[in-house]
């Protein structure tokens, strides 16, 4: 009898290290064959802003106090131009742009005057705003994420985006001229909101 209960013994303690095998196994081949982490993956840049997709998203002071944040202003056509006061093209075509900013304004259309503060100072910022008399919104980028996360070409740049917040035109360069400026809004403001 003491025979027949130590192989009986044995059998099960073999049975349970088996049982133990198998799932240690299991669990070794559940994390070999799992799905990877995105959260583990590198992430490159963030796709350069193109026409037809999203308006990248951020919040920024105004150089007259307050913040903007560009997703606040969905159900309204918007252009945002990035600029600095150093950039011949974006003095150009900034009285075009208040021009249209003025005569629109009272359907729906905002204008942000994006200034890249980090190559910039603001009091040149303000003195540029006072003596071309600017009435729109000047937003300011003191550190540079925002130009970063629209990865510019060159300067001016300006982004003609819908009321949903997509990208339907982009200019890079300039200066642009006021019949060109007024077509693109005409298009915006055409767009049923």
């Amino acid at each position: 009898m003491k025979a027949e209960s130590s192989n009986t013994s044995r059998l099960i303690h073999r049975t349970i290290i088996w049982a133990l095998c198998a799932l240690i196994l299991g669990v070794l081949w559940m994390y070999i064959s799992r799905a990877p982490s995105t959260l583990n993956m590198s992430v490159g840049p963030p796709p350069s802003p193109k026409e037809g997709f999203s308006a990248p998203d951020f919040t920024l002071e105004l150089l007259d106090g307050g913040q903007i944040t560009l997703s606040g202003l969905r159900g309204q056509p918007v252009v945002l131009n990035l600029w600095t006061t150093w950039c011949g093209p974006c003095r150009e075509e900034m009285p075009a742009i208040e021009k249209v900013y003025r005569d629109y304004k009272d359907l729906g259309l905002v204008v942000i005057g994006l200034n890249l503060t980090s190559q910039d100072s603001e009091e040149s910022v303000a003195a540029f705003v006072q003596e071309l008399g600017l009435s729109f919104p000047i937003a300011l980028d003191r550190d540079g994420s925002v130009s970063n996360r629209y990865q510019l070409l060159g300067l001016p740049t300006t982004f003609f985006i819908d009321r949903e917040g997509v990208i339907r035109s982009m200019v890079v360069g300039g200066p642009m001229s006021e019949a060109l400026i007024q077509s693109k809004v005409k298009n915006l403001l055409s767009e049923n909101p």
